[in-house]
């Protein structure tokens, strides 16, 4: 009898090889022409702007969405399993899952209020 550990090891293993192979392999393989365009910052095919003296204000609501979708995604994968094992929970895994929901309801909602989700 084998441990059922060994194949997801094997798994882990193979894909460790793949992962720093493919690195490996590009850093020899790769081409090494580097030049003033590719060393600078890309920003989306625009040149480059000059910051302000200071650094200036930067707009942070893209990434506020973009944290909020994290939470949502994350909030998504635990209601996944909630909902595969429904019926061994019973009243316990419902009120769990009832409360995690308030949980994120209101920072969601708090967000919504403060005109978070607004791009104007």
């Amino acid at each position: 009898m084998t441990n059922p550990y060994v194949p997801i090891l094997i798994l882990g293993g193979v894909a460790l090889v793949l992962a720093l192979g493919g690195l490996g392999a590009s850093a020899i393989i790769g081409p090494k022409r580097y030049n003033r365009a590719k060393l600078d910052a890309y920003e989306c095919g625009i040149e480059p702007t000059p910051h302000a003296v200071g650094g200036g204000r930067f707009p942070i609501k893209y990434y506020l969405v973009a944290m909020t979708f994290i939470v949502f995604d994350i909030e998504v994968v635990f209601l996944y399993q909630w909902a595969v094992n429904f019926s061994e929970l019973a009243l316990f895994g419902f009120v769990a899952t009832m409360l995690f929901l308030v949980v994120i309801t209101v920072p969601y909602l708090y967000e919504w209020r403060r005109g978070g989700f607004e791009w104007a």
